[in-house]
């Protein structure tokens, strides 16, 4: 029976493998452009990462965005929920005899509210700020199994973050993006936050060019926790529009979405995520070896279908449903740890090895986007 990494790698190789027929398909074909408008106009409010929420369609200034893509985010709220899912734990004791504890998560649920300012907003620099609150609980059916259950059982995980972002259009064909961001991850409380136990620090760079207003394609480089530990990897981002309805949003490997525009206030996606966590935990109540604290990795992926929908102009919502695997849910030795790891030589003791078993999720999402009557001003001028 395929093992989970087997059907992980295999997925990502697909999707790679798609992205370079879509490249070679746009060698030889001329795009279609849409018969009807498409949403939107040019905005100047960039996602997360540099994936799909830039600036507009102008050929004098090159973007990453193309025509079709969904309205540029300004403020999101969102809220996860997961059903029940097995969980599997081994202690690694120091004596080298692991202790084994299984149970039942009951729930885990997630909510996050971010938000984006325009710092600096002309044709030729984008400056961007950006802001984010996350939180994350579990609840178990027997959580006296084990000392992480009754640890993590009603916890609340948070992320505080801040980031930069600049978008830079060269000229009419090539950009660059560069985003630095900082988080304090972990089960902090105010009067006992300090920043060096809790930051971690990402970001990224992506050079690339805009062929056609409905076809934009970048190469760079990516540091940040999306496979557990701190790491840079390579990404390819590729965005493009094929004709009124289908497009293709990508920032591979951590996310591949296929578009389906119905009209300009409804879309659909259909793809898969990687998402990483890191969370430094300091326990109530220690581990059998003495330990008090830890480093909880999590890497999971989620293929998943997802609908945007216009409420009343500036305010869209967002349905989602996947399917969770659980790639890695292990609990880390915290000692020496300084906060922004880069460049931190050696391997840390794993300490518990989690195995959880996959499970449906949805979600639901409430943001705010750019007014009609500001984007037509805005492209007027």
């Amino acid at each position: 029976m395929p093992t989970f990494f087997t059907l992980w790698r295999g997925t990502l190789r697909a999707s790679f493998t798609g992205l370079l027929l879509l490249s070679g398909l746009a060698a030889q074909a001329q795009e279609t452009p849409p018969r009807t408008p498409v949403f939107p106009l040019p905005a100047p409010l960039p996602g997360d990462t540099a994936s799909a929420n830039q600036v507009g369609n102008s050929q004098e200034f090159a973007t990453p965005s193309v025509v079709g893509q969904g309205p540029s985010k300004g403020v999101v709220a969102h809220l996860e929920r997961l059903t029940d899912f097995s969980i599997k734990s081994k202690l690694n004791n120091s004596d080298g005899k692991p202790i084994t504890n299984n149970s039942t998560v009951t729930k885990n649920s997630r909510a996050f509210i971010k938000g984006y300012i325009p710092a600096w907003n002309r044709p030729h620099l984008k400056v961007i700020l950006g802001f984010n609150y996350d939180r994350e609980e579990f609840q178990f059916n027997r959580p006296d199994n084990s000392v992480l259950y009754r640890n993590l059982e009603d916890k609340g995980l948070k992320v505080l973050g801040a980031q930069l972002a600049v978008i830079r259009p060269i000229d009419d064909v090539h950009w660059y993006i560069a985003r630095v961001k900082g988080e304090l991850n972990g089960d902090y409380t105010a009067s006992e936050l300090d920043v060096n136990d809790y930051l971690k620090m990402s970001g990224e760079f992506i050079y690339g060019w805009k062929r056609t207003k409905y076809f934009a394609w970048g190469v760079g480089l990516q540091l940040s926790y999306t496979f557990g530990r701190q790491s840079i990897y390579p990404v390819v981002l590729y965005n493009r529009t094929f004709n009124e309805h289908w497009g293709v949003e990508a920032l591979f490997p951590a996310r591949v979405s296929f578009r389906y525009n119905v009209s300009d206030k409804t879309l659909l996606f259909g793809g898969y995520t990687v998402d990483g966590l890191n969370y430094n935990v300091k326990l109530r109540e220690p581990l059998p070896n003495g330990m008090q604290t830890l480093i909880l990795r999590e890497t999971e992926f989620k293929p998943r279908l997802r609908l945007e929908r216009e409420i009343y102009d500036f305010v869209w919502f967002g349905l989602e449903a996947g399917y969770r695997y659980n790639a890695s849910f292990n609990a880390f030795d915290d000692a020496g740890n300084s906060g922004f790891s880069l460049f931190r030589k050696g391997t840390r003791p794993r300490i518990v090895d989690n195995t959880l078993g996959g499970a449906p999720y949805a979600s639901i999402e409430l943001f705010l986007v750019p007014p009609r009557k500001f984007l037509k001003k805005t492209a007027g001028k």
